[in-house]
Order: C-alpha cells, then sequence, then structure tokens
C-alpha cells in the first residue's frame, strides 16, 4: 500500500482553504503580529530618522557652549568675593573662537523678599520669584528672543541702572503684558522699570521663568553671589573650537589666579545621542516585543479553537491515510501564514508612519533596508512558533474518537 503524503502545493492550498473559511477571524488574528511589526518597524525608523535630528540640531547647540564656573566662590572662609574681572565679558570676547560670551548667576536677595507688580502689594499679589543678574553678552550667548521690547545692554550694565527684563511666564504671573505705561516690578522695596518681555532662550532656560537685572546693578545693590550658588560665564563658541577655548579662558580671565576659575567644555555630543537614543530603542523595542508576543497568543489561541472545531475534519482525514506529521504540518502552515502576512501588513504600515511623520515634521525619512527586510519572517517566525502546540494536540487527536465526536 502507497504511504500518503503531503506536497508543497497542497499543503499551502489546505492552509490558504482553512484561513478563508473564516476571514474575519484571520482578520482579527493577525491583529497583534500587525501591531508588533508595524512598531518595530516605526521603532527602528524614527530611531535612524530622530538621530539626524539630533545631529543637525543638538550637536550644534551643544557643542558650541562652555561654561566657566567661578570655583573660588566655594573655598574662601573670608567674605565672599567675585572672582570674575569687571571686564570679563570683554576677556573672553577677546579670544579666537569666541562669539560672545557673559556672566550670570542666581542674586542672594534678602530671606523672604517677595516680587510684585505693585509698590505695596497684597499678600496675593506677591511672587515668589526668583532674579537673576545676567550681563548682556550672556544675553546674546543665551540667544535670548525679545517678545516685547529690548534687552538691556553695556550702558545699562556700566551704569548699574534699575532696569529688568521679565521672562514670559514670570510676566504673565505679574499681569504685565504691554511695555507702553512703563510699567515696574518690585523686588521687595526697590523698584525696577521693565524694559523688555523675553521668551525662552536657547541656553539658560531659567532665564526665561524670573526677573533678569543687570550684573552691575545685582553686585551693587544686593553684592556678590552666594557660594553656594556662584557666579558663572556662559561662552558661545564657533563649532570645532570649545576645547581650545575652554582651556584659555581661566587664564585669560584670571592670569593672575587661573585656578579660581573653571571651564567645562562640552561633552562628546555623539556619545550622549547615542545613549540617549539607546535607552529610549530599549524601552519601545520591549514595547513592541510585548505586542508581537501578545500577537503569538492571539494565533496560538485561534489555531486551537480552529483544531476544537475541526476534529471531525482530522478524524476523516486520518482516517483516509493522512499521517500525524501531515495534520501537525498543515496547522503549522496556517500560523505561519497568518504570521507572514501579519509581519508584511505591519512592515508597510511601519514604513508608511515613519514616511507621514517625516514629512509633517519636515525632516528626512530614514529606514534601514535590514530594519524593514526581515519584519515579515518575523512576523512568520512568531506564527510558526505560536502553531507549535495546536499542531501538537491536532496530531495527537485519534481518528476513532474524533469521528465519533
Amino acid at each position: 500500500m502507497k504511504r500518503s503524503a503531503l506536497g508543497v502545493k497542497d499543503l499551502a492550498a489546505e492552509a490558504l482553504a482553512g484561513l478563508l473559511q473564516r476571514p474575519a477571524r484571520s482578520l482579527l488574528t493577525m491583529l497583534g503580529t500587525v501591531v508588533g511589526t508595524a512598531s518595530l518597524v516605526a521603532i527602528l525608523g524614527f530611531t535612524a530618522t530622530s538621530a539626524g535630528q539630533i545631529s543637525a540640531r543638538f550637536t550644534v547647540l551643544s557643542a558650541t557652549e562652555v561654561t566657566v564656573t567661578d570655583a573660588g566662590a566655594r573655598t574662601r572662609t573670608v567674605e565672599p568675593v567675585l572672582n570674575f574681572p569687571a571686564d570679563a565679558d570683554q576677556r573672553a570676547r577677546a579670544l579666537n573662537g569666541v562669539v560672545d560670551a557673559g556672566r550670570y548667576w542666581k542674586v542672594p536677595v534678602p530671606p523672604g523678599t517677595q516680587v510684585s507688580a505693585r509698590a505695596l502689594p497684597a499678600a496675593r499679589d506677591a511672587r515668589g520669584l526668583d532674579v537673576y543678574a545676567v550681563s548682556p553678552g550672556a544675553l546674546r550667548a543665551a540667544h535670548t528672543p525679545v517678545t516685547t521690547g529690548a534687552l538691556f545692554d553695556e550702558f545699562h550694565e556700566r551704569r548699574a541702572e534699575r532696569v529688568a527684563l521679565l521672562g514670559a511666564a514670570a510676566a504673565a504671573q505679574l499681569g504685565i503684558g504691554r511695555l507702553d505705561s512703563q510699567p515696574a516690578v518690585f523686588v521687595g522695596n526697590d523698584a525696577y522699570t521693565v524694559i523688555g518681555i523675553v521668551g525662552s532662550p536657547q541656553r539658560l532656560p531659567q532665564a526665561g521663568l524670573g526677573v533678569l537685572i543687570p550684573a552691575g546693578t545685582a553686585v551693587a545693590r544686593y553684592g556678590v553671589p552666594s557660594p553656594d550658588d556662584p557666579a558663572k560665564m556662559l561662552v558661545e563658541t564657533r563649532l570645532g573650537s570649545a576645547q581650545l577655548v575652554a582651556g584659555q579662558l581661566p587664564t585669560a580671565l584670571r592670569p593672575d589666579a587661573p585656578q579660581l576659575l573653571s571651564a567645562a567644555a562640552p561633552p562628546d555630543p555623539r556619545t550622549l545621542r547615542d545613549s540617549v537614543t539607546a535607552d529610549v530603542d530599549s524601552l519601545f523595542l520591549l514595547l513592541a516585543g510585548l505586542a508581537l508576543v501578545i500577537g503569538a497568543v492571539g494565533i496560538a489561541n485561534t489555531t486551537l479553537v480552529s483544531v476544537m472545531e475541526r476534529a471531525a475534519e482530522i478524524g476523516l482525514r486520518r482516517a483516509l491515510g493522512a499521517r500525524r506529521r501531515h495534520i501537525a504540518v498543515q496547522f503549522v502552515a496556517e500560523s505561519g501564514v497568518l504570521g507572514l502576512l501579519g509581519g508584511l501588513a505591519g512592515a508597510s504600515i511601519g514604513v508608511l508612519t515613519v514616511v507621514f511623520v517625516a514629512l509633517a515634521r519636515g525632516w528626512t525619512a530614514v529606514l534601514d533596508p535590514w530594519a524593514v527586510f526581515p519584519a515579515p519572517l518575523v512576523g512568520a517566525v512568531v506564527g510558526l512558533l505560536a502553531g507549535a502546540y495546536p499542531a501538537v494536540r491536532a496530531a495527537s487527536i485519534e481518528p476513532v474518537e474524533a469521528l465519533r465526536g
């Protein structure tokens, strides 16, 4: 007697016939695999696309910033002193490679000092806003945008004028939106004429949240910074000059005692970018893997239900000569086809998502072929693994018991 055989063509036909018997169920079963593979492709695509944007924006901003800190402020046991010279901004700008530079610090106002928009404020009018001393060079180095009015300049700095800038958030809290009436802001009992309202700077984001006064005014009125919050200098450099400028700044500013100042050059932006993207990738890849596991469970559950529903068919085929492995291979093939189709659909959705988001944001979409082409195979492998147990259950069905049932 000739032993039964199951060819590849017949196997494919049987698998498709099994799936097309209940198309709605098959589509719903593929949903988990579609979501998982779409997430996988989209995550890898967004990672590659955003890496270019980070390089274009973050790298330029970070790689051109040097910060100098008053390192001697904490080590002195006598009265605190400002170790930056009065002409520190001009000395820093004289260095080759420096675009602009300026000092800044948090003003040590007396404890309990409140900021208000009137001389005798009620309790509800006073605000606990921070006051910052900023030199004009720091405003320029931070790329501070002006919403209304103008920035103070070297004239105000040199003469210690009682003028102030308000960050947009601080202006909203104080109820100051216009400058045509020459509003004033009161720091305790000291009045400062508001000459400008600024947005959030590209650097020094805290400057957009408080009250800014000239550094010369701050020293004349409130003294030098506290050792717990020492003065700093923000230096904007040209690309490629940050490391060299950082090494020269302490000596250029304080040739008599360069050890009192500490200059920090920016870290390698590529290393920081890779670290951040690696952390984000691991999180989202975990979520994509979870979606694939859910898809595998869905395929396994649906295939197992299909085995129970088609027990009579399985028994009849076994009685006509089909072998156990033929039954097992058929159900594994069905689940594998479900996974493959889900992988194809998911890869397509992932690619379209990356392209549409990139177009909407004005980015250049970057898609690695190695992140797209294996996606259908991943779906197929998930389907094959999910169909293994239902296939074993189907192959273990005895013909007599199946036909009797």
